[in-house]
């Protein structure tokens, strides 16, 4: 593109260059504008790396690096206001480090019910297996008792909590002990195997019912979380492991920071399914009426994942922490 055609490139995208200016320099924007904003500052920073190809320097590539910039800064409202901090990180940050690994969290829950699945079927189909794990007398009261005391046995308020407590310490212990690139696919293994298994007892004593009454309302969103979690240690190894153009510390560094804030979200959503869990599971409700409230959360997280991620994306904005609140990427002297 020589210099009459960067000029005509100028003169044909000019308008949407001005709009991102005015919707940037706006203190209040709608909802529509907001969606408007996105979508400028996407098609604008393509038109800037277009100009800055051909001349880097020049008063057109000064300028539209300037309204990009200040787009970006409106866009993940970069104002240092406490209030637009957290607004940036639940509509923007985190939802896009959750959509970066949305495809790994669906590959490690299949893998995690196909697992439960099948210790379900081979117990299931081998029942004499359990008499040589338990007396036929603690069966029963697993069956009977124990599976459903589980949940009403302690007040909800302090249930709540425990769940709530136990499972996020889970799920941050997969985030930041991933790295090794064995404890996540551990850990899901065994619970795996330890939730077939108890399907299959359940069955055994014809109380499959019950325990998908039980276990699908809060289960739901709780092993979600377990494999978005697993997703998130899972991606931070692969970070150190095939690095690309960084080197291994800088990738491992980029990819810690972003999805670090996998786990610090992941406690919202465990207190969401520890709620579930000891409100909702143990409750008098019907039982479709339950499990309908599970698969509600579980839809609301994926809508969020996916509407806000898939936003961000577009927008080529990232859940890396801003330069000033990151560091330096690399030693300068």
């Amino acid at each position: 593109m020589g210099q009459v055609d960067l000029e005509a490139y100028a003169k044909t995208h000019r308008p949407d260059w001005q709009r991102l200016e005015t919707l940037a320099s706006h203190r209040q924007l709608h909802p529509a504008d907001v969606d408007e904003l996105v979508e400028l500052y996407g098609r604008v920073s393509t038109h800037l790396s277009m100009v800055q190809a051909q001349d880097p320097d020049g008063a057109y590539a000064n300028s539209l690096s300037l309204t990009v910039a200040k787009a970006r800064a409106r866009l993940t409202a970069a104002t240092g206001s406490p209030v637009a901090g957290v607004k940036a990180f639940f509509v923007v940050k985190l939802p896009y480090a959750l959509y970066q690994i949305r495809w790994l969290t669906i590959i490690l829950g299949a893998a995690f019910l196909g697992i439960a699945a099948a210790y379900g079927f081979w117990y299931g189909n081998n029942p004499q297996m359990f008499d040589a794990m338990m007396s036929e007398q603690n069966q029963l009261a697993y069956v009977q008792e124990d599976f459903v005391d589980y949940y009403s046995e302690n007040p909800a308020a302090s249930f709540t909590t425990l769940v709530w407590v136990n499972n996020a310490w889970i799920a941050l212990q997969e985030v930041a002990f991933g790295i090794t690139g064995y404890f996540v696919p551990y850990v899901l293994f065994v619970n795996a195997q330890g939730l077939g298994i108890s399907a299959a007892l359940m069955y055994k004593y014809d109380e499959l019912d019950t325990f998908f009454a039980f276990i699908l309302p809060h289960g739901l969103m709780e092993l979600s979380a377990i494999f978005i979690a697993g997703a998130a240690g899972l991606r931070v190894f692969w970070a150190w492991v095939a690095p690309g153009r960084r080197t291994r510390l800088q990738s491992l560094a980029y990819w810690g920071r972003q999805l670090i804030l996998v786990g610090a979200g992941l406690v919202g959503v465990l207190l969401i399914s520890g709620l579930v869990e000891g409100l909702v599971t143990p409750s008098p409700l019907p039982t479709w009426l339950k499990i309908t409230i599970g698969a509600l959360v579980l839809a609301g997280y994926w809508m969020y994942t996916w509407v806000l991620g898939s936003r961000a994306a577009k927008a080529n904005v990232d859940a890396d922490l801003d330069e000033y609140d990151g560091g330096r990427p690399t030693i300068t002297g």
